[in-house]
């Protein structure tokens, strides 16, 4: 089956998948193509069992079984693969997200499988930083959890004001103009120690680097070009095109999302939301068809139990 296929609509997709055959034809090809090896071994040729699906390694010393689901977001799921590509293609696609109780209703499951699906598919979505970037990067922080004054008399929260953290929680984020790519970090805080070591950490020295005039950058122009704007003086843009504007852009986008679709977000799965926008940000040259096999191709090597996700813990920070 080929995998350069283009579904121009659901409606597409749902005739074309219209068998669980077809849907594990479909990541076979894109998780191995014309060679199939053993997920444990690497051996070529496995035996394929009659039911079409189950693979067992020929090597002797190996004898493993494994499936295309095996070690992915869905490998544990008893739903049909049709549900969890139907439910990639529309979270995918959908430019603010789409809530689980929406995603239920459109591919007949519960609230809470449609939840769970959900954020697996924000495990896929979350892409790190494979090489430090370069060239010129734009540098701001937000933060997320509403505005005291929109809150009820008997829900506001005294001294909450500005830079606050008793109920935000601050984002950094790291735009790239040469690759058009934005990369989101759920922080505890907007000081020096938090923001600078992700700074050096993901951004190769030398780099030109576009801020505000927040003391958290301070002290960066003895390793890289720093550049800044004053916006509490009200300036934006200043000469050489320094400005944080893409990137404000890209804020207002998350924002817009999580009010307009998800409406509240915890601090323990805030950096899978932002992780979620940034990508569709990241993928927005793509094709819809594109951005479901980029998302069918992160599924694999992760994984998400559901007892670590509904865990008190805050483990993003």
């Amino acid at each position: 089956m080929e995998t350069n296929l283009n579904f121009k609509s659901v409606i597409d997709l749902l005739l074309h998948f219209n068998t669980e055959e077809k849907c594990i034809q479909y990541l076979e090809n894109l998780r191995w193509g014309n060679e199939i090896r053993c997920l444990y071994c690497r051996k070529k040729d496995p035996c394929k069992f009659s039911d079409g699906k189950t693979y067992k390694c020929s090597d002797n010393r190996c004898r493993k079984k494994f499936t295309v689901k095996t070690n992915s977001i869905f490998s544990d799921s008893n739903l049909s693969l049709q549900k969890w590509i139907a439910a990639m293609y529309l979270f995918s696609s959908h430019k603010k997200g789409i809530s689980s109780i929406q995603m239920g209703k459109d591919i007949g499951v519960t609230q809470k499988t449609a939840w769970m699906m959900l954020h697996q598919i924000r495990e896929a979505f979350g892409e790190p930083i494979k090489e430090q970037l370069s060239g010129t990067i734009e540098l701001d922080e937000t933060f997320v959890g509403g505005k005291n004054k929109n809150r009820h008399k008997d829900k506001k929260v005294k001294n909450s004001q500005g830079r606050s953290f008793k109920d935000k929680t601050p984002i950094l984020g790291l735009l790239c103009r040469e690759t058009k790519s934005v990369y989101c970090f759920v922080t505890k805080d907007t000081s020096q120690k938090q923001i600078q070591p992700l700074i050096y950490q993901n951004i190769e020295p030398g780099s030109k680097l576009m801020t505000d005039e927040w003391s958290a950058y301070w002290g960066l122009n003895a390793t890289y070009d720093h550049n800044f704007v004053n916006h509490g003086a009200g300036q934006y843009y200043s000469e050489g095109d320094v400005t944080t504007n893409t990137l404000e852009g890209f804020w207002s986008h998350l924002k817009r999302g999580i009010i307009g679709t998800y409406h509240k977000t915890s601090r323990k799965h805030l950096q899978k939301y932002a992780d979620e926008f940034a990508f569709r940000y990241n993928t927005r040259f793509e094709t819809e068809t594109e951005r479901l096999n980029h998302t069918i191709n992160n599924a694999y090597n992760k994984s998400l139990p559901y007892r670590k996700l509904i865990t008190s813990e805050i483990t993003s920070l």
